[in-house]
C-alpha cells in the first residue's frame, strides 16, 4: 500500500518520492491520519477502508473548488485513490501555528469573499458527499427551502428514525417556509462543516480550513456551526459582518440550521443529541 502510495504523489507531482518517514497523527474519529515525508517533502494522508473512497474523492472535489476561488486558504489535494483494500487521500501538509485576534478577523474576511463566490446552477453541487461519514445529498435545486426541507432535515429524519421518532418533525418541516419566509439567499459556496475543528491558522498566520462538506448553499450555514460546538473567536465575526453582513433573522435561522448538525450526531453517535435535537425543534416551533 505504502508503495501505491508513494508511486501516486510522484505521479501527481511529478518529481519522485521515495517514503522515508510517516507518523500516526490523532484527532479524527472516522480516519487514520499521517504525515509522511521523503526526506524534503511532507504530506497529510488520511486512511480508510477501500469502501470509503467515494469520500475522499468528494472531500478533495471539494478543496480544489474552494481553492480555485482563491478567497481562503484550503490543503491543496494532491491525490487520492485504493490501494490493498484501503483508501486515501493525500494533501498538502501545513504545519500550524497559534491563533491571533489578527488572524481570525482574517478568517472572517476570507470567508465572506468565498460565499461571494455563487452558482448559476442553484443550491446543491456537482456531486453527494458526506457529512462526517453519513451522506449527504447534493441535487441541483432552484429553491433553497425544497433543498434544505428535503435534502438536510427530511433525509437526517429518516435516519434517526431507525432509533426512535422525533415529536413534531412533520410539524417542522411544514413550517421552514414561514421560518425562512423573506430570506432568499443566494446559492454560496460553504464549507459546510465550519466548526472548530476544521479551522486553524497556519505557522506564518495564514487562515485555514479544514475536512469540507462542501456544496452551494445559504451561506448562514457556516456561520451558524461556527457558534455550535464552541464559539469562533469574536474578532472572526467582526471580520465576517465587515465584509459582508448577516441578514436579521440570522439568530432563528442559526437554531434551524444547526438542528441539521444535531441530528447528524445523534445519528452518529446517539446519546444526548436526541434531546439537543428535540429541545431545539420545540423551540423553533413554540
Amino acid at each position: 500500500m505504502w508503495n501505491t502510495i508513494a508511486q501516486d504523489i510522484t505521479r501527481a507531482t511529478g518529481q519522485p518520492f521515495d517514503l522515508q518517514d510517516r507518523r500516526s497523527i490523532g484527532g479524527g474519529s472516522i480516519n487514520q491520519a499521517f504525515r509522511i515525508s521523503d526526506g524534503d517533502r511532507d504530506y497529510f494522508l488520511k486512511l480508510n477502508q477501500a469502501s470509503q473512497y467515494a469520500m475522499f474523492e468528494a472531500e478533495a472535489l471539494g478543496l480544489r473548488e474552494m481553492a480555485e476561488t482563491r478567497t481562503i486558504r484550503v490543503p491543496k489535494p494532491i491525490c487520492w485513490g485504493t490501494a490493498n483494500g484501503s483508501c486515501y487521500i493525500v494533501m498538502e501538509y501545513l504545519p500550524l501555528g497559534n491563533s491571533s485576534r489578527d488572524s481570525w478577523y482574517q478568517m472572517g474576511q476570507d470567508l465572506a469573499a468565498m460565499h461571494r463566490v455563487t452558482s448559476d446552477l442553484g443550491f446543491g453541487w456537482q456531486r453527494d458527499n458526506t457529512i462526517g461519514d453519513t451522506p449527504q445529498k447534493n441535487p441541483w435545486t432552484a429553491n433553497w427551502v425544497e433543498f434544505y426541507v428535503e435534502h438536510r432535515l427530511r433525509y437526517q429524519f429518516q435516519l434517526a428514525n431507525r432509533r426512535g421518532n422525533f415529536r413534531r418533525q412533520a410539524e417542522l418541516m411544514a413550517a421552514v417556509p414561514s421560518l425562512l419566509a423573506g430570506h432568499t439567499p443566494e446559492p454560496s459556496l460553504v464549507h459546510g462543516d465550519l466548526w472548530s475543528g476544521n479551522a486553524s491558522v497556519t505557522a506564518d498566520g495564514t487562515p485555514v480550513i479544514l475536512d469540507p462538506a462542501t456544496y452551494y448553499g445559504d451561506r448562514e450555514v457556516d456561520i451558524a456551526m461556527s457558534e455550535l460546538f464552541g464559539r469562533f473567536p469574536q474578532p472572526f465575526y467582526e471580520g465576517y459582518n465587515d465584509a459582508y453582513p448577516l441578514a436579521p433573522g440570522y439568530e432563528t435561522r442559526k437554531i434551524l440550521y444547526n438542528l441539521y448538525h444535531i441530528i447528524n450526531h445523534f445519528n452518529l453517535f446517539g446519546g444526548g443529541y436526541g434531546s439537543q435535537a428535540q429541545s431545539m425543534v420545540d423551540r423553533l416551533l413554540r
